[in-house]
């Protein structure tokens, strides 16, 4: 029997983090960095469901600062961080001193959204 099949446990198992320290890591340094012109960027991908009229899937994210990082949002999101007017809406803010990071998935009815969007903006 060889030694590895003997020892227990021991296992690797991977990140221990699993993208909860990322954005701690990208608010602390692209955030401040972007505060410190008062600047934010955002990107964000829209799709929508099919045979449905207004429905559409989002994910967005905003990094920048504080009161700038939620208008790099697409617009068809605006009002909608840590709203409840949609089938899914999870959201997630992050604000250290004056720097901020926001991520926003929206499944539900989101005026003006268009079919296909890549929304990629800096503020």
């Amino acid at each position: 029997m060889s030694e590895e099949a003997r020892r227990p446990g021991r296992r690797w198992r991977g990140g221990g983090c699993s993208g909860g320290c990322a954005s701690v890591v990208v608010v602390l340094t692209l955030g401040l960095l972007l505060s410190i012109f008062s600047a934010a960027i955002g990107i964000g991908v829209s799709v929508r469901v099919p045979f449905t009229s207004n429905i559409n899937v989002t994910l967005a994210g905003s990094v920048g600062k504080k009161d700038k990082a939620p208008d790099a949002l697409p617009s068809y999101v605006h009002g909608k961080l840590g709203g409840n007017q949609n089938f899914v809406n999870g959201s997630q803010t992050l604000t250290i001193w004056v720097a901020e990071g926001d991520v926003i998935f929206v499944v539900g009815q989101q005026e003006a959204a268009p079919l296909i969007d890549l929304h990629l903006e800096a503020r």
